[in-house]
């Protein structure tokens, strides 16, 4: 069995049959577009291009074009049409450094604009340079190097041009590229099952939830909840609309609360609280209910209640219900639309607990509850399965694009 040797080079130690070479020597950047900023059109009088929004999560997307008039595509030289196995690599905006292959072919007319670089092989295996650009390392060395120009965070083509990029000999970077697919479609199947699990789940909530059931308010059944934080409570936490209650110092990397924390809520597990904020997906705001922690500060924007009688409802059901979305109706009849403005909708705490809901008896709520929480528990498992590929290929991209593992050819 041959032994590795490893030589010292400016992106660190990588095997001796390695070469390492500026980037513009190992593939060919095309800067593409036109020189000013074009009018944009309705789809029906223009013509589409990639721009930096059609590479998302290191795919290249074929939707959410913009167009540009016929006249102007005239103008776009040969080298800013990409074909098949092209890579595009972004550098403008906030997916800086972000690279997607066109994996398909496509019979109409599309340009690349000069938000992104377009990167043709030389002596690189482009699905190993697609991998090469969208690890750690080189996502963050294009973040360092990026610059503000007209207001707009871009990353410059000659910058890129210096990066130095690992040169496997061409078989090895061939079956990397071949080993790491293998983990992109895992993860693209596991998506893609997510995707159908979540559509299930919301259809199946919207069946359940949306009976003939006896009309009640939200005051008949909760009350509200505004006792303040007298004993010093610590747990400061914010509500996500896609992750529930998160600790501040998690979701914002830094506490923002005030350090007097005695005008805050104080609010137990089993609580229930709204946020007037609206994001995507949540257009009415998100009610979450706490269920990791005993008890836990939150801001007086929230508008926090619980069940009044666990005997009569219950809570299971209850945080079903506000995640379908079904109490959004009677939100968008109390919100003052004028408060979208600024982020936050004018829901008051008088006219939530006026919203009437249709409430199931005790014994509905229940079945209702078994059957959302057994679909749920299938879409968490496989959402921790996709998290769990995804570390398995960042760890297989750091011992294969570095050379710390070889394969064998």
């Amino acid at each position: 069995m041959q032994t590795t040797t490893y030589k010292q080079t400016p992106i660190g130690l990588i095997p001796s049959d390695w070469e390492v070479k500026k980037f513009d020597k190992a593939t060919k950047l095309i800067t593409c577009g036109l020189a000013a900023t074009p009018i944009y059109v309705d789809a029906e009088f223009g013509m589409p291009f990639f721009s930096a929004q059609n590479v998302q999560n290191c795919k290249v997307i074929f939707d959410n074009f913009k167009y540009i008039p016929l006249e102007l595509y005239r103008q776009i030289t040969k080298n800013s049409k990409p074909e098949k196995g092209d890579i595009l690599y972004t550098r403008v905006g906030a997916g800086i450094g972000e690279a997607g292959i066109i994996d398909i072919d496509f019979e109409f007319g599309i340009y690349v604009s000069l938000t992104l670089i377009k990167l043709n092989k030389e002596i690189l295996n482009n699905y190993f340079l697609l991998n090469i650009l969208n690890s750690d390392y080189y996502r963050k060395l294009a973040k360092r190097d990026q610059f503000a120009g007209g207001g707009v965070q871009n990353l410059n083509v000659q910058v890129v041009k210096e990066f130095n990029i690992p040169i496997p000999p061409l078989p090895e970077q061939q079956k990397i590229a071949t080993i790491l697919s293998t983990w992109d479609a895992a993860i693209d199947k596991c998506k893609e099952i997510i995707e159908k699990l979540k559509m299930r789940n919301k259809g199946l909530a919207q069946q359940l939830l949306s009976g003939n059931f006896k009309q009640k308010k939200l005051s008949e059944i909760f009350e509200r909840v505004t006792t303040k934080n007298t004993e010093g409570n610590q747990n400061v936490i914010t509500i996500s609309a896609q992750r529930g209650f998160v600790m501040q110092t998690d979701f914002f990397n830094k506490v923002i609360a005030s350090d007097i924390l005695d005008n805050y809520f104080l609010v137990q597990k089993g609580d229930f609280c709204y946020n007037k904020s609206y994001s995507n997906g949540y257009d009415w705001g998100a009610t979450k209910r706490l269920n990791d922690l005993d008890k836990a500060v939150v801001t007086t924007l929230y508008i926090c209640f619980r069940l009044k009688d666990e005997s009569k409802n219950s809570g299971d059901f209850f945080e079903y219900y506000f995640e379908s979305g079904i109490l959004n109706e009677g939100l968008s009849k109390v919100a003052n639309e004028g408060g979208r403005a600024h982020g936050l909708l004018n829901v008051t705490p008088t006219d939530f607990f006026n919203i009437k809901v249709g409430i199931p008896t005790l014994e509905e709520q229940i079945k209702i509850a078994k059957i959302l929480f057994t679909a749920s528990s299938e879409l968490n498992q496989y959402q921790q399965k996709l998290q769990i590929l995804q570390q398995q290929k960042k760890g297989l991209m750091q011992q294969l694009l570095t050379g710390k593992t070889r394969v064998k050819i």
